[in-house]
Formats: C-alpha cells, structure tokens, sequence
C-alpha cells in the first residue's frame, strides 16, 4: 500500500470512530459507507477498500448521517485531539436552506 493511501477500518478506528478495528470492519462489510472521491459516489462493502486525503465519507451513526473529508492519514490511533485533526465534518447546507 503507498503512503498516501490506508485501508478504511484502519482509518475509522485511528480516526476514534470506532473503539476496535474489528467494529470498524463489521461497519464497512455491511455495506454503510460511501464514499465520494473525483465526483464518483460509490457504496463500500470491503474493509480493505483505500482512502486518501480529499476523500469524502458518509455513513450513519448513532442514528445520524456522519459526513466528513477525509484530511489526513493517521499513524497511530492517538488522542481524541490527534484523531480530530485527520478530517473535517461536513455540515448538510442542503437540510439547513430547506429549514429556511
């Protein structure tokens, strides 16, 4: 794998999304992320599927829709603070005008 790549469940739970990789795992096998890279949206089913910075994922959690650009590729599963610093959330601009 290069070095400007990592596998999703790697980046999920360096990322603090997950507690374990395997949840992770069981996440992206069950087929509830997508991902939106150079305009193409595509649904994910292999935890071995690669990210890189500028990627966009999409996923529910918790009963909301997590949204987020990817930023950063983790070394390590760091600190809360650390892990923060690998993506940026995307607030829906859509769902907000449609409240106006």
């Amino acid at each position: 794998m290069s070095a400007d790549a990592q596998r999703i469940d790697l980046w999920l739970w360096q990322a603090r999304f997950y507690k374990t990789r395997s949840l992770a795992t069981a996440v992206v096998t069950k087929g509830r992320v997508r991902i939106a890279r150079d305009g193409t949206i595509r649904r994910i089913s292999k935890a071995s599927t690669t990210v890189r910075p500028g990627d966009e994922l999409t996923w529910p959690r918790n009963g909301k829709i997590v949204a987020l650009e990817i930023l950063a590729l983790g070394e390590r599963r760091g600190p809360a603070a650390e892990a923060q610093a690998l993506y940026r959330l995307i607030e829906n601009d859509e769902t907000e005008q449609a409240r106006d």
